[in-house]
């Protein structure tokens, strides 16, 4: 059995994953390693809610702002390189910390990615026809008629996710979500989960206040600096998407935020039930002193 662990430290948007990796990351001695797939783009640090200067400097963080919104990157590309990051940082430590609430992303490192069938150009054209006719509301809808169970887990305001996954379900005949977790891969370190989690009334109320802390902070003046990259699949996110379309005029700024509100609460949802599948997650109320995780998680380790 391998003596190097990688903990990885899960939760919805907003519930506190930063702060907590950091103190356990000083109570273990080393270093972060990010897998929040919005963070990984070095334009978009506001409405990301990257860590800040200081955050970054407490403490060694990779896979913060390494990319560009105008790099392809995909789940395969960050497993292949956060997989040789690891090699590396496991010859100086036992333990390295993995945060972030991209669950994908977590699970191609801890598990390595699945398997799924080919899919055929023509397959592939036909769904993104299909997409430009009936729009997201379409793709959606056809997820849920395909696969109910992965549509409850997706972020169904990502129409690259639900692409994928439609183009999976007509190739293969069954649903996306019965090729998730099949493949296994061989890792050279044990995985540790930890789960926080929060009241869903303080969840959200701490949701919207870090949304009205974005825009103080200038979210509106980040968003107007990657307007020419904004048909980039990075930005077709939270925060990003909403303010686009306020300033395209097709909405007010009130009406942008209230929807990044929603929107983020919404995703918050889907994380919490994609989260529900790690059986052996320690969980953890959000306000834990990290001395009760580091100790529980040394004791796990003997």
């Amino acid at each position: 059995m391998s003596t190097k662990t990688l903990i990885y430290i899960a939760g919805p948007t907003g519930v506190g994953k930063t702060k907590t990796s950091i103190e356990l990351a000083k109570a273990f001695n080393t270093v972060i390693l990010s897998c929040d797939s919005r963070q990984f783009y070095k334009e978009m640090k506001i409405g990301t809610a990257a860590p800040s200067e200081e955050e970054l400097a407490a403490v060694k963080h990779y896979f913060i702002h390494n990319k560009s919104v105008t790099d392809s990157y995909t789940v395969a590309d960050f497993e292949k390189e956060a997989i040789e990051t690891l090699d590396t940082l496991f010859k100086e430590n036992d333990t390295v910390i993995m945060v972030g609430g991209s669950g994908m992303y977590a699970d191609a490192v801890m598990f390595g990615m699945d398997q799924f069938p080919e899919v055929s150009e023509e397959i592939r054209n036909q769904i993104r026809v299909f997409y430009q006719t009936h729009g997201i509301k379409g793709i959606q809808d056809l997820l849920l008629e395909k696969d109910p169970k992965y549509y409850s887990r997706v972020d169904i305001n990502n129409p690259v996710r639900i692409l994928r996954a439609l183009e999976v379900c007509i190739a293969s005949g069954k649903p996306y979500s019965s090729y998730l977790g099949q493949t296994e891969n061989e890792r050279n370190f044990v995985s540790k989960m930890i789960i926080l989690h929060s009241p869903r009334t303080a969840l959200y109320e701490k949701i919207n206040a870090r949304v009205d802390q974005m825009v103080a902070a200038g979210l509106e003046e980040e968003v107007r600096s990657l307007l020419p990259y904004k048909n980039h699949s990075a930005l077709r996110t939270v925060g990003y998407k909403e303010l686009f379309l306020y300033i395209d005029g097709k909405c007010t700024l009130e009406e942008a935020i209230h929807e990044i509100k929603k929107n983020s609460r919404r995703y918050a949802k889907r994380q919490i039930t994609w989260f529900k599948k790690y059986d052996n997650a320690l969980c953890f109320p959000a306000n834990t002193p990290i001395d009760e995780i580091s100790d529980l998680l040394k004791e796990s380790h003997d």
